[in-house]
């Protein structure tokens, strides 16, 4: 780590204290970052979803290698101009699609690869988002509103459908989806709630209190905890400035009194070339927390995988069953999106180091991946089902 372009003074001084980088390396802003020659061999771009196409180009045609966080953008023409920027520079890039490089995912690639369980017929994809960490990130949070960042099925599970395609490893032709926004809306606010949860009298009785979250419950600041989610309240949390913000801020809020719009359940059905189908079911309401549940039925057999510690395999021939443990295989760095962030950061570096870009997923199948995301809200939106080549 060589430099850092950051707009939070405290982050900002904290990653400079920590890979002890010079002043000169050292930016306010990514623009600033782009007026001098190039310092590196590639940039991670963490900018907020509807930011990143600005940045990528600039810096692309700076001759930097990107490792752009999820999603690519929140536009299509936005993802058109990434492409084409990547493309013209002839940079290595990948997006942070994390379930792709996880233990797990490889070894589940891997199992369906050798035929194991024959041609696939379905997949079942479960999302559940965590009731807290959905009213948190998408009722209160930065990602609550499609105006002002992306729809949710962009933003949280773009690499969801990205892992699907590429599991099942053939091309999508049309796709559709339905859902709504069930809970969280002024309809279903208790009797007698107020607009805030420190003056609320009925907080104590509502799973969503943001007292409980950010103050009192094992997440909160009084527990100890000073990581997320609170740190998104303050770059350094306390019981004083987290409470402040609980009194003025969005974090503090009813969650059925925001200016949430982004689906609080969504269901999307693909059909594939060859007639196979797959589901992705996205649920705000679930004790885990994006712990993905996947199976996978295949003519010879069937797999079931609990997202990152166990596969099952069943073959129907021998009936026999076979279990998997890839988390076992002793990688160093296995936590984050189970063991996905390290390997992502590997598989990235390697590629880097290398010049080769097989070794992370392409520009053009992200581009693919992302259409089908665009394409199932659009089908959400106008209740139709979209043929795929005719979105593109």
């Amino acid at each position: 780590m060589v430099g850092i372009a950051e707009v939070r003074e405290v982050t900002r001084q904290r990653m400079a204290k920590t890979y002890q980088l010079p002043p000169e390396n050292v930016f306010k802003d990514w623009k600033d970052l782009a007026k001098v020659p190039r310092m590196a061999d590639a940039v991670i771009i963490a900018t907020q979803d509807q930011d990143h196409s600005e940045p990528l180009v600039a810096l692309a045609n700076l001759g930097y290698n990107v490792l752009l966080e999820k999603p690519m953008a929140t536009t299509i023409d936005k993802c058109v101009t990434i492409r084409d920027a990547v493309k013209a520079n002839e940079i290595i890039f990948a997006v942070g699609h994390v379930l792709r490089y996880t233990a797990y995912s490889q070894k589940m690639k891997q199992i369906l690869d050798s035929g194991v369980i024959g041609d696939i017929v379905n997949i079942q994809h479960l999302e559940p988002i965590g009731w807290f960490h959905f009213a948190h990130s998408y009722v209160r949070g930065n990602w609550r509103n499609s105006t002002d960042a992306t729809f949710v099925l962009m933003s949280k599970c773009c690499h969801h459908i990205d892992w699907m395609t590429w599991i099942m490893g053939k091309k999508c032709t049309k796709v559709s989806s339905f859902g709504s926004v069930k809970h969280f809306n002024p309809e279903a606010k208790p009797a007698g709630a107020t607009s805030r949860c420190l003056d609320c009298p009925v907080e104590s009785t509502c799973a969503y209190s943001a007292k409980k979250l950010y103050l009192d419950g094992i997440h909160g600041i009084k527990s100890g905890n000073t990581s997320w989610p609170v740190s998104v309240l303050a770059e350094e949390p306390t019981i004083e400035n987290i409470t402040d913000s609980l009194r003025t801020g969005p974090y503090g809020r009813c969650v059925y009194d925001c200016d949430n719009d982004v689906m609080d359940n969504q269901v999307v059905i693909m059909q594939y070339e060859d007639g196979s189908t797959a589901t992705l079911t996205m649920v705000a309401f679930s004790e885990d927390i994006c712990i993905r549940k996947t199976r996978i039925f295949g003519t010879k057999g069937e797999i079931e995988g609990d997202g990152e510690h166990t596969i099952k395999v069943f073959e129907f021939g021998s009936a026999e069953k076979t279990v998997f443990h890839p988390d076992e295989l002793n990688i160093p760095g296995m936590h984050g999106h189970g063991g996905g962030d390290f390997c992502l950061m590997k598989a990235f570096s390697k590629a880097v180091a290398t010049n080769d870009q097989s070794i992370v997923c392409d520009v053009d199948r992200t581009f693919e991946s992302h259409s089908l995301v665009f394409a199932a809200e659009n089908a959400r939106e106008h209740n139709v089902v979209v043929p795929i080549q005719e979105c593109w």
